[in-house]
């Protein structure tokens, strides 16, 4: 169950991370060139890490990876939702 709930996590923190980097934001563009590159590959690779890191930890029993990786998920879609909608 914890798994497949960070899992779910994930995929909305990689669209969220995709909206980011397609909005045109002024801090996005204030993001070093390396983090913005070829739409931002770099950057979608350390998110893909840092789920692949609580996953493979929470597989292994650690519910604070898992408590973690959740409250990053929510202040992700926070900061997201603040940019989207040009509030910040």
């Amino acid at each position: 169950m914890t798994i497949g709930l960070l899992f779910l996590f994930g995929i909305a923190n990689f669209a969220i991370h995709k909206a980011v980097l397609e909005s045109g934001h002024p801090m996005v563009a204030a993001l070093p060139t390396v983090l913005r590159d070829q739409g931002g590959r770099l950057s979608l690779g350390l998110e893909f890490l840092l789920l692949l890191v609580a996953l493979l930890l929470a597989g292994n029993g650690s519910w604070a990876a898992a408590w973690t990786y959740g409250c990053y998920s929510v202040i992700n879609a926070a900061t997201g939702w603040l940019l989207l909608t040009r509030r910040m």
